[in-house]
């Protein structure tokens, strides 16, 4: 690795690294499909709520403010205790938050109870991704954008699950049900391999929540990028039922589309940075966002539009990734803290993005919301051009 990122210590490690990498691997893999869960059963919980593009915009706002409200505290407990003690104990927390969202009963109910799932979220976030840091530095080499292939995965699968449950008339909590009794089996099979944190103890790091320019320019970079997942995870199945007018059993094929191609970007991404570098990498990845979001408003038909949302889950696949584990690697800021800091500005795209888009379409139309959310692919591609760590091509790569 570069000497500007590689880590002062080796973290403490439980049975092979075949073995850790594998646990952290479910772990992303559990956050995932308890998330896809949620988003597959969106367009049912909005219709059975009876609520409009605005009215889900407002509610879908809880989740990112929740996560967002503990953004420090999070970096806080995670540099404290360690993300191996933290990580199980949140896993656990989002399953239970996860199923009081099948009880919601009106638009109150569901947005407290997504406010309580962005609070969970955040520390699962925070934790799951000190662990890709921590198992990057096991292998003393890029494999972070595999971590978040396993996520991707998960929301291919809860994309699949959602639809198979629909299919078969299985109402939401019995999902929910089903989807936290198998993630739960996945905490208690994997917590004792997690990688040992010792950040608190070993590395002398800052753990203030100070404003940092490289911390912040990466924290812009992921906000284009989230802010474009954050449209496709909250809106793909709204945009193929209202826009794209796809039959009732086919509105999760936007999103599985998405998320297949996203888990395969990320599972070829550490090789392809290898080969070309984070830079060009991501300006890449920022034109096929943009080319992808306004082919799905050119062409609003079935076909096209999955097409569409392939070429976008491709284009979103390795920027969150990478800006993290340039992140984790900071020379005076604790991992669980840098992350944090990333992901607060990453995660204004979450908060941003998909009220942004109920706004717009219930003023003018949800494409011209699409439309709107593909310049942040072009916006992406002109900010990674000019931020000076992803100018070495091969940083941090093994």
């Amino acid at each position: 690795m570069d000497s500007s990122t590689s880590s002062p210590f080796l973290p403490q490690i439980n049975g092979s690294k075949q073995r850790i990498r594998l646990a952290v691997s479910l772990f992303y893999f559990g956050q995932g499909l308890a998330f896809a869960s949620w988003a597959s059963r969106i367009p049912i919980i909005k219709a059975n709520l009876q609520l409009t593009e605005a009215e889900l915009g407002t509610i879908l706002l809880m989740l990112p403010i929740g996560q967002l409200m503990t953004m420090p505290l999070s970096g806080k407990l995670v540099s404290k205790y360690g993300s191996h003690r933290i990580m199980p104990f949140g896993a656990f927390f989002y399953l239970l938050v996860l199923c009081s969202i099948s009880f919601a009963s009106n638009a109150w109910h569901l947005g407290g109870a997504l406010l309580l799932f962005g609070i969970v979220g955040n520390i699962c976030n925070i934790s799951v991704n000190t662990q890709g840091v921590l198992a990057e530095r096991v292998y003393q080499k890029s494999i972070m954008s595999s971590f978040h292939g396993a996520w991707s995965i998960a929301g291919f699968t809860g994309a699949l699950i959602g639809l198979a449950t629909l299919n078969l008339n299985i109402s939401t909590s019995i999902h929910f049900y089903i989807v936290s009794g198998l993630l739960l089996f996945n905490i208690l099979l994997n917590r004792a391999f997690l990688v040992q944190d010792l950040s608190g103890t070993t590395e002398k790091k800052s753990f203030s929540f100070k404003p940092d320019k490289l911390l912040i320019s990466l924290g812009v970079i992921g906000f284009c990028s989230m802010a474009t997942e954050g449209a496709m995870f909250d809106w793909s199945g709204v945009y193929f039922h209202d826009i794209v007018k796809a039959p009732d059993t086919l509105t999760t094929l936007g999103y599985a589309s998405f998320m297949v191609m996203m888990a395969t970007g990320r599972f070829i991404g550490d090789a392809v940075i290898g080969k070309i570098g984070r830079k060009r990498t991501l300006q890449i990845s920022g034109i096929l966002m943009f080319v992808g979001m306004m082919g799905a408003v050119v062409f609003p038909q079935i076909i096209f539009c999955t097409l569409a949302f392939m070429l976008v889950g491709l284009g979103v696949a390795v920027n969150v990734p990478s800006v993290y584990s340039v992140a984790g690697t900071h020379k005076t800021i604790s991992s669980g803290v840098a992350l944090a800091m990333v992901s607060s500005v990453s995660y204004l795209g979450f908060l941003m993005g998909p009220p942004l888009i109920g706004y717009v379409a219930e003023i003018s139309n949800l494409r011209y919301s699409f439309g709107l959310f593909a310049c942040f692919g072009l916006l992406m591609f002109f900010l990674t051009s000019r931020l000076a760590v992803f100018n070495t091509p091969k940083e941090g790569e093994g």
